[in-house]
């Protein structure tokens, strides 16, 4: 990376072009253009590799956080056991957190690959998903406070079995139960309506070189989302009281207040109105020649440059050269690769709102159609141009 931006604040400043082309400004931006390219082409390779050599390797991390959380947990009752005494509960938490483990396990060896443990937690995207982190989240919680209930069950006595069935009934887990289907269903929905609008071209998603923790957190171009970090806070905090209540009285389901089934509910409906909502379709808002202080005002010719304006040409998340140098324009039949235009820190083309390219002479004079594809595929509609002999 250290290599590309040298390059890059090189062309910037006007170094590394070849003589010969300095007579033609249009033909040193597009030499650029291509050696920039290739460059990014190179970089894109290389992340890549590291990306699918990190997915390998956090296998081993997952598996040490989630042994470590189980070893966490026998200290602290080993610690919280001195004078009161091992109990049958103690034991039912720990074989409760094993179980978990060893499938964790299981999973981190079959899906060694992609990721280990967090597998199920990577979306289509290769960016952490939010909403899965939830649901699996509070699947394991309850997964888990079942699991202490079933080997109490199995050792407890009848007296005393009579009284761990009563803490499983309906009256008392129903609102554990209603924010797992919550989680469960905002999960659901968040997947189909996000998939539902790449299909139908009203959303632009590019993919991620890998998952990172700051996901869950950020919508995809890494700026902090508001919907996200509020629907994940608020699981966070009814999930940790859940946790405090079954550590109290480990022999029945935590009885919730429906409040904050109806907290997490409207939360999850937020959530789920920001998925619908975002993003939308790159759109062309108009195209007018691009014109040099001093030129005279001219219709569009062949060779001309032409500046597109419009919102959306930039996807989230396609901000890097690799993804910016695939933005392609059809003007008419031909389609015309973006090219890259160096600054000192970044690039002045293509950028979100505006896109500079020449217009082919292969264009035939009269009106045609502008369409702009962006990097993650998406078409604008056309917009009308015409082209003077």
């Amino acid at each position: 990376m250290a290599a590309f931006v040298a390059l890059r604040e090189d062309f910037a400043a006007g170094r590394g072009v070849p003589s010969g082309l300095a007579h033609s400004a249009g033909a040193a931006r597009q030499w650029v253009s291509d050696e920039l390219t290739l460059s990014a082409a190179e970089l894109a390779r290389r992340g890549a590799a590291e990306g699918v050599s990190w997915l390998a390797a956090v296998r081993w991390r997952t598996l040490l956080a989630v042994w470590g959380a189980v070893v966490a947990l026998l200290l602290g009752e080993a610690l919280t056991a001195i004078g009161a005494g091992w109990t049958a509960s103690r034991t039912a938490a720990l074989v409760a957190a094993v179980v978990p483990a060893l499938g964790l396990t299981a999973a981190a060896v079959r899906h060694r690959a992609h990721g280990g443990a967090l597998a199920p937690l990577i979306g289509e995207d290769g960016r952490l998903s939010t909403s899965r982190t939830v649901a699996v989240g509070w699947a394991t919680a309850v997964l888990y406070a079942v699991l202490m209930s079933a080997v109490q069950l199995a050792a407890a006595a009848p007296p005393l079995r009579d009284r761990l069935l009563a803490g499983l009934s309906l009256g008392r887990s129903g609102a554990l139960l209603a924010l797992l289907a919550t989680g469960w269903a905002v999960a659901v929905l968040a997947y189909g309506l996000v998939a539902a609008r790449v299909r139908a071209g009203r959303l632009q998603k590019v993919s991620a070189q890998r998952p990172r923790a700051a996901d869950l957190l950020t919508d995809d171009a890494g700026r902090g989302s508001f919907l996200d970090v509020q629907y994940l806070l608020v699981n966070a905090v009814v999930l940790a009281l859940a946790l405090v209540r079954l550590a109290g009285r480990p022999e029945q389901l935590p009885r919730l207040p429906w409040g904050l089934v109806a907290l997490a509910g409207l939360s999850g409906a937020t959530y789920l109105a920001g998925k619908l909502v975002a993003g939308g379709r790159p759109v062309i808002l108009s195209v007018v020649r691009s014109r040099e202080l001093g030129d005279l005002a001219a219709p569009v010719r062949t060779g001309d440059d032409i500046e597109i304006r419009g919102a959306g040409f930039v996807p989230p998340g396609a901000t890097t050269p690799d993804r910016l140098a695939r933005t392609v324009v059809r003007i008419g039949t031909v389609h015309v690769p973006v090219p890259l235009v160096p600054v000192p820190g970044g690039f002045a083309n293509p950028t979100d709102g505006l896109l500079t390219v020449p217009v082919p002479v292969d264009v035939e004079p009269g009106r045609v159609a502008v369409r702009v594809i962006t990097a993650a595929g998406v078409e604008t509609a056309a917009f009308p141009l015409d082209v003077v002999d």
